[in-house]
């Protein structure tokens, strides 16, 4: 996919990445990244994306973060934002 086009990789949120969220964060440390998923209890009352991911350190090149209205959404975005900086997240 072609960097700057406006179009955004789909998440799948019938993937169960929601279960397998502790494992990918022990994952990422063992990379030396850390990394953590928080929900917003203001951001949710407002109706706006409450779950956050957050990593920095290690192989990643600065800080990233995706966010999301449920805890797939967020970590799906996540796997997708983390495999394009080059972490090839086993999930």
């Amino acid at each position: 996919m072609a960097k700057g086009m406006g179009r955004r990789p789909k998440v799948d949120l019938d993937s169960g990445v929601e279960d397998s969220t502790p494992l990918i964060l022990e994952w990422l440390g063992e990379q030396g990244v850390g990394a953590m998923i928080r929900v917003d209890a203001e951001r949710m009352r407002d109706g706006q994306p409450a779950w956050t991911f957050a990593a920095s350190g290690g192989p990643l090149d600065g800080g990233m973060r995706a966010d999301g209205a449920s805890v797939a959404e967020c970590m799906s975005r996540a796997l997708l934002r983390l495999r394009e900086a080059g972490l090839a997240v086993p999930f």
